[in-house]
């Protein structure tokens, strides 16, 4: 097993650093930093997105880039969970659209921070194609 480390540090404010071997973010609200659900949010998009990566060279899918928005809804029950998540994948610069829908589905099942997600909140998936 891959063993995943990182550290926060906070002053006596909701501001900090979490920090990786060589990285850092700042968390907190305000200039300059991510609060928890702009990092979970983040963690999703960039999760799918490695994921997709794989399965779109393994499917030959020719392309130039891809932009992702996610839009989140949390509960007004406490705790304040997750509650949608919808997902809308721009793909650039695509020869052919073909094979990209199945890719996608497929990124979206194998991405595990989805498959996580997906057991507190519903998430929904667009994708959409930009020719450049």
């Amino acid at each position: 097993m891959e063993e995943i480390r990182v550290a926060m540090r906070f002053g006596n404010r909701f501001r900090g650093e979490l920090i990786s071997d060589d990285r850092q973010i700042s968390i907190g609200k305000g200039a300059g930093g991510m609060t928890p659900y702009e990092l979970l949010l983040g963690s999703l998009g960039s999760c799918y997105y490695s994921t997709f990566i794989d399965i779109a060279r393994k499917m030959r899918l020719e392309y130039t880039g891809a932009d992702i928005l996610i839009r989140g809804v949390k509960r007004d029950e406490v705790p304040t969970m997750l509650k949608t998540a919808e997902m809308m994948v721009t793909i650039r610069g695509a020869k052919s659209h073909k094979g990209f829908a199945r890719a996608s589905e497929l990124a979206a099942k194998y991405c595990s921070i989805h498959a996580t997600l997906s057991h507190v909140a519903d998430i929904t998936l667009t994708l959409l194609f930009e020719d450049s």
